[in-house]
């Protein structure tokens, strides 16, 4: 996926994210919080999302690859819009198979170690087994690689919003669906 020179070749993360969309029969408007469950059902590994007060300034967002599942905390103090990109950012971690920091604790780790929301269920062999991505900037190829996914799926997401009939009748729907161009992953 990666050219010679590691810049990421936008094309093929494109086709790769569609082709993903499509797979899992995502519908429009994009409901991010669907597409994570219609993801992690596909993998076999749940997709757990948690709203987090992380410090400020620090990262948006962590991906934690815990021992049966995977767990993504966004910012809370931030617009929904945000936290969508936030949690799309961190799934382009996990669809990208990116390799992580793990072994490498910092504040922001340790915080939802030692405080984790009351919804998330810790289980035994969690704690020594996180792994995760945690940076600030897009100085390299899998932030880069990662902020290009949800772009991309945030971009396309719009675009078939735009296009998708408001109609409650599933018949409806389906004609407006046939009758329209549709662009994105459809």
């Amino acid at each position: 996926m990666l050219s010679r020179i590691g810049r990421p070749r936008e094309w093929l993360l494109r086709r790769r994210c569609r082709t993903l969309l499509r797979d899992l029969d995502v519908p429009a408007p994009l409901d991010v919080g669907d597409l994570c469950r219609r993801l992690g059902e596909q993998r076999g590994r749940p997709i757990e999302l948690y709203e987090y007060p992380i410090r400020v300034p620090g990262p948006f967002g962590l991906w934690f690859r815990l021992r049966d599942r995977d767990a993504i905390f966004y910012q809370r103090e931030s617009v929904r819009w945000h936290q969508d990109h936030i949690i799309l950012h961190e799934l382009g971690h996990l669809l990208g198979q990116h390799p992580s920091d793990a072994g490498v604790l910092d504040a922001d780790t340790e915080v939802i170690r030692n405080d984790p929301p009351t919804e998330l269920d810790w289980q035994e062999g969690d704690e020594g087994d996180v792994s995760r991505r945690r940076r600030t900037c897009y100085d390299d190829r899998y932030e880069r690689e990662a902020e290009l996914c949800a772009t991309i799926i945030q971009e396309w997401g719009s675009v078939l919003a735009a296009d998708s009939a408001p109609a409650d009748d599933p018949a409806e729907q389906r004609i407006s669906r046939s009758l329209t161009h549709h662009q994105g992953w459809r």
